[in-house]
């Protein structure tokens, strides 16, 4: 498998996170607003709980897709899909132990 073709299914699966982002957040918040309802014998929560779900997903996904656009990482790949960057990921402090 080329670099081509790894880049193109990490790309992918990067995608596919944001495109999930949305409709599972909505999702949970309408769940959460369902059992508010419920227990407090209410009518009108789980709406306002889907709506903060769509609005924490878009701003969650907004986030995510900017991470994304700023990751170096994908610009340090050979033609094996192994990391060429050489440096140590160890976080080294410079201090000697």
């Amino acid at each position: 498998m080329g670099a081509s073709m790894l880049t193109a299914w990490i790309q992918a699966e990067k995608m596919v996170q944001i495109a999930m982002m949305l409709p599972s957040a909505g999702f949970i918040g309408w769940l959460a607003g369902y059992g508010l309802d419920r227990w407090l014998d209410k009518t009108w929560i789980a709406t306002a709980g889907a709506v903060f779900g769509i609005i924490a997903g878009l701003v969650g996904a907004i986030r995510m897709a900017m991470m994304y656009a700023n990751d170096p990482a994908m610009d340090k790949l050979d033609a094996n899909g192994t990391d060429t960057n050489n440096s140590d990921d160890k976080g080294d402090s410079g201090a000697d132990a």
